[in-house]
Formats: structure tokens, C-alpha cells, sequence
């Protein structure tokens, strides 16, 4: 498989999580570029690299933040649409959402989700988790897509 380009795919409706998100990685100086699709059927559209776009464009992500209450298509169907393509089922998914609802993490986990995290309200927590989220998956994690 393709090495993955320096960059992060977030799947997020909200504007104010995509803001916060990419303040969050600005803050702890993760230089990678955060491409933002705003819906669930977008993130399957830019996974699939049809028309010469998303990966077609870019190269494969390095990570994905997905957000499960996406219009469209949930983030539990673009799970499972990542997972079952082989171009792009190695691709570490962080679930990023303000879900706490015990179905939903089975289901993540179940569909292959990487990690589980539940967003939180403070700011600074945000950038906390944000921070240990880049460490982790950018830094310490090592993986082949």
C-alpha cells in the first residue's frame, strides 16, 4: 500500500467542532493539514477517489476523525464502508463524538473503529485530548496503509 500523505481527514457537520478541532492541533503544533467533509455521504465520495478527488487527489490520510451524527450518512455506515474497501480499511479511525451511548461505542468497535473518544465540552480539555490524539496515532503509532 501507498504511504499515507501528511495530512488528517475530519468528518464533522459542526462548524464549531471543525474550528475547535483544527485550533486544537494549531495549539500543540501538529503540522499536518486537516481536510474537513462535512457529511457522511462527502467522506464515502472522498474515500472512494471517484472524479479525480479526495485520495485520487491527495494520497490516502494518515488518520480519520469521524463524528458518528453526520447527515446524510451516519458515521457507523462510513465506518463500515472504510473498513470493507481494501484500499482504505488500514487507515487508523478515531471516532470523535459527543455520544457516551454504550451502543455506539460497541457498534464503532465493532465496525473496526481504532479508538473511541467522546468529545469534550471544556476547551482546554479538547486540546488535551486533541494532544494526546496526535501523539499517539501521529507520532507514536506506526502504520502501512
Amino acid at each position: 500500500m501507498a504511504e499515507p500523505d501528511n495530512y488528517i481527514l475530519l468528518v464533522e457537520d459542526n462548524p464549531d467542532d471543525v474550528e475547535l478541532t483544527i485550533l486544537a492541533f494549531k495549539k500543540n503544533n501538529f503540522a499536518n493539514e486537516i481536510k474537513v467533509v462535512e457529511d457522511g455521504e462527502e467522506a464515502i465520495h472522498f474515500l472512494s477517489g471517484k472524479n479525480n478527488e479526495g485520495i485520487s487527489k491527495f494520497g490516502y490520510p494518515e488518520l480519520i476523525l469521524l463524528d458518528l451524527k453526520l447527515p446524510k450518512v451516519n458515521g457507523h455506515e462510513v465506518l463500515k464502508e472504510i473498513k470493507a474497501d481494501k484500499k482504505t480499511k488500514r487507515i487508523p479511525v478515531v471516532i470523535l463524538t459527543s455520544s457516551q451511548e454504550e451502543e455506539d461505542i460497541i457498534k464503532g468497535y465493532d465496525l473496526g473503529a481504532n479508538s473511541y473518544v467522546r468529545k469534550p465540552v471544556d476547551y482546554q480539555d479538547f486540546v488535551e485530548v486533541v494532544n494526546n490524539l496526535g501523539v499517539y496515532w501521529l507520532a507514536i503509532n506506526k502504520n502501512i496503509i
